[in-house]
């Protein structure tokens, strides 16, 4: 079978739509990608920030000051006077031996 010219130019014209086909669709599936990936950026920046702000809070929430009137308010406890201090003397490797 010989091809004509015209059945080379509609062949090369096949191949060159097939062609632009395949770059119009990665394209596009290129764009796709980057609107999900700023997407994923801007979630991932706004967990970031909560993270931060629970961690300030946690450390808000465990400082001495806030336990302190916790146990004072909540649970009728006080802050003890020197005298109610007791020292507790472990003994050592050396005089624990008999």
């Amino acid at each position: 079978m010989n091809l004509k010219g015209r059945h080379w130019v509609m062949l090369w014209l096949v191949l060159f739509l097939l062609v632009t086909g395949l770059v119009v669709t990665r394209q596009t599936s290129g764009f796709q990608s980057a609107k999900r990936l700023n997407l994923l950026r801007e979630e991932h920046r706004a967990l970031v920030a909560r993270r931060t702000e629970l961690e300030r809070q946690i450390r808000s929430a465990s400082s001495r000051q806030t336990l302190t009137d916790h146990g004072v308010q909540s649970l009728n406890l006080h802050m003890p006077s020197d005298s109610e201090f007791i020292d507790f003397v472990t003994p050592t490797s050396a005089t624990a031996r008999p």
